[in-house]
């Protein structure tokens, strides 16, 4: 008897504590500062550099890109995967901060225009960092890969012919898609970027996404050094690969004049 009721008091006591600790806890608000306190320390990252890479954000819950730190006015839906081929979608952090004890990310987005963006909450993300940084001269039409601020591979490419140039300014590698026939126009693989064509809506159905591509059937007509292009950057297909291969979603793309 004395053990069966002992049992049964363990189980009267452990049986509340069981049922609290599957309640998912209450959300607080941090106290206000006590007066002489120490200010509190700001989340910060580097921004994106060619000598320190880049800082970039998985987002691994839907959330909403605010125009305003904390301010829903203004704001776009961000979901976890993109909105093309459906893969982990990975941003890059343009810069960070902290408000009310809650810390935020600044990331470029992969919608119109080409630099949009928009503030996300740390808690919404997996932050990790890629040491890649590209750069894209329309002038020299040529693409450069830098690794910890060091020139590891330069391509010739094919640009954008002038009434449908190459947009400028900083965008990032969005998806990378490996091309179902490697002897199709895209080669074997297409690395699409959040920018977009500022003269056309659409490439082929898609959204006028430019990208980083390969050549095979009619753009081998085109070749490398020349400016004909609808605005995608086409490059040999051996260094298409070599960059699908290597470097990672989110990597910045600086492209130049």
């Amino acid at each position: 008897m004395a053990g069966g009721a002992l049992g049964v008091l363990v189980a009267v006591l452990v049986a509340p504590m069981l049922a609290r600790a599957d309640k998912p806890p209450r959300a607080t608000i941090p106290p206000p500062p006590a007066p002489g306190a120490a200010p509190q320390k700001r989340f910060h990252v580097a921004a994106p550099s060619r000598a320190r890479g880049a800082t970039i954000a998985r987002v691994i819950a839907p959330t909403y890109a605010r125009r305003f730190v904390g301010s829903a006015r203004h704001s776009r839906r961000v979901q976890a995967s993109t909105s093309w081929s459906h893969q982990p979608q990975v941003l890059l952090v343009l810069a960070a901060t902290t408000r009310d004890g809650r810390d935020w990310v600044k990331v470029r987005l992969g919608d119109r225009p080409n630099t949009a963006a928009g503030w996300v909450p740390r808690d919404h993300v997996r932050l990790g960092h890629t040491s890649y940084w590209i750069e894209v001269r329309r002038h020299s039409r040529r693409v450069t890969i830098y690794r910890n601020g060091k020139r590891i591979r330069r391509f010739r490419a094919v640009i954008g012919k002038p009434s449908t140039p190459t947009p400028l300014g900083l965008a990032a590698i969005y998806e990378r898609n490996r091309q179902p026939n490697p002897r199709d126009f895209l080669g074997p693989w297409s690395l699409s970027l959040t920018a977009h064509s500022n003269v056309l809506e659409s490439y082929g159905g898609g959204p006028g996404r430019v990208a980083i591509h390969g050549r095979a059937g009619a753009s081998l007509r085109d070749p490398l050094g020349s400016a004909r292009s609808h605005g995608c950057i086409r490059i040999a297909n051996a260094d298409v690969s070599w960059m699908a291969k290597r470097i990672p979603p989110g990597t910045p793309v600086r492209i130049r004049r």
